[in-house]
């Protein structure tokens, strides 16, 4: 489970541009402490439900059985705001090990130093990161080739739908690419007055996780050129997908009647989400919305497949975007060697790796631990282990201001697909330029 990445992430652009006038890169001194000695260091992470702190405890349990000198002091439930915070006052209070579920402000976090270098761990460690770790997720814990941070499990999106709909609705598969989805969407709309008995799709991008980056995935792209400049007006998958998006919104009733509508939505991370309720029939998505529908005793049957991919790629078909927890070493630490020690373990060793994805019900997020014959899963969350090793799986590039480049893009959206912006083109360029000149304010 996370909180809502839009939140999260607005929080963390705002903690991080702080952050970054108050670090400097690693302490000289922080990598002199004896990692047999005993000590103690602190972790901070961002979980929170009951099972999820209980999965962080257990793995910590395991770490400390291996490492009998090294106690863990865990704190849970810190977000990127009180992590900043933290890292700027330092202190022996302060973490050792720190956590995020805010990938796309790597850039910012290696850039600025807020988390240490990790390349001398690495080293001494001979941990080889080729053959640990999938390709898409050593690209986005480093950033223009400093890696001040490990993967430490998984997000894969995909797209969830209600079977029992399906079927009344004489829809036989899941649809593969995108003129299939406005196809199955329109079929599966059963409107209800200036309302919705039910919805095939909620495309809004306020519709919780159909943000624009999501979207994306099902496009080749890339947001930025070998320059550094934003390619959102000249690379033409984006203009593909507003112009996909927009018409998709139309056809299902338009901007007003899907607002209205989603203002009946329940919580994204309650049991009255819409995809539980039956207000939406199918639901893009990540791995944890299988065991939380499933939790939330649904009535139907559900189906899990990748996100259909734009019409002129289906050979890319079963591709999606991925993101996860990544997790570093906080500069101030006066127990780096100790401190690496636990992030080495809980991001490399398999049967750790293993447990925790067991716990938490996210994706592995190593090779081995992927294949592994000990993870206990519902056999539908297979479809999100294979989109985590697909190779045209894609997540959002990183940039020295983290993921306000991202914000800008959502804040066009939103303006777009109600009709606020009337040449797309010119809107793209527009916000491009708002990007470049952002990005070199950063630096």
């Amino acid at each position: 489970m996370r909180t809502s990445r839009l939140t999260t992430t607005a929080v963390a652009v705002a903690a991080i541009s702080v952050l970054a006038t108050a670090c400097t890169g690693q302490s000289e001194a922080g990598a002199t402490d004896d990692p047999k000695a005993k000590t103690t260091i602190n972790f901070w992470h961002g979980w929170s439900s009951p099972a999820e702190v209980k999965a962080v405890q257990d793995n910590i349990a395991r770490f400390e059985k291996a490492h009998p000198n090294i106690t863990v002091k865990v704190s849970g439930n810190i977000n990127d705001d009180k992590l900043n915070q933290a890292l700027r006052a330092g202190g022996s209070d302060g973490p050792d090990v720190v956590s995020s579920f805010t990938t796309a402000n790597v850039g910012k976090f290696c850039s600025s130093g807020a988390f240490t270098d990790l390349a001398p761990f690495i080293e001494k460690s001979k941990l080889d990161l080729e053959k640990t770790f999938p390709k898409v997720l050593l690209d986005y814990t480093q950033f223009e080739g400093k890696r001040c941070a490990l993967p430490l499990l998984t997000d894969a999106y995909g797209l969830y739908y209600n079977k029992d709909a399906f079927k009344k609705a004489g829809i036989t598969a899941p649809p593969k690419t995108m003129s299939e989805l406005a196809e199955v969407a329109k079929k599966l709309t059963v409107e209800k007055g200036d309302s919705y008995e039910q919805l095939g799709f909620m495309p809004n991008f306020h519709g919780y996780e159909t943000v624009v980056s999501h979207y994306m995935s099902s496009w080749d792209h890339t947001y930025f050129d070998e320059n550094g400049k934003s390619t959102l007006a000249t690379d033409p998958a984006f203009a593909e997908m507003f112009t996909y998006q927009k018409k998709l919104v139309d056809s299902l009733g338009g901007y007003q009647k899907l607002e209205k509508y989603r203002g009946t939505f329940g919580d994204e991370w309650g049991a009255k989400h819409p995809f539980h309720t039956g207000q939406v029939a199918m639901q893009l998505d990540g791995e944890w919305r299988l065991g939380m529908a499933e939790d939330a005793g649904v009535d139907f049957e559900i189906g899990v497949a990748p996100m259909p991919v734009a019409d002129d790629e289906a050979d890319s078909y079963g591709k999606g975007y991925l993101s996860g927890t990544i997790v570093g070493i906080a500069p101030a630490s006066k127990k780096q060697n100790a401190a690496w020690e636990l992030v080495k373990y809980m991001t490399s060793d398999t049967e750790a790796v293993v447990n925790f994805s067991n716990g938490i019900r996210n994706v592995p997020s190593t090779l081995a631990a992927l294949k592994s014959p000990d993870l206990k899963f519902d056999p539908r969350f297979k479809t999100f282990l294979d989109i985590a090793q697909h190779p045209k799986s894609s997540t959002s590039d990183g940039a020295v201001n983290g993921a306000a480049y991202q914000l800008t893009i959502q804040d066009f959206g939103y303006q777009y697909e109600k009709g606020a912006v009337k040449d797309l083109q010119a809107g793209l360029e527009k916000t491009a330029q708002q990007i470049d000149t952002d990005i070199a304010k950063a630096k």
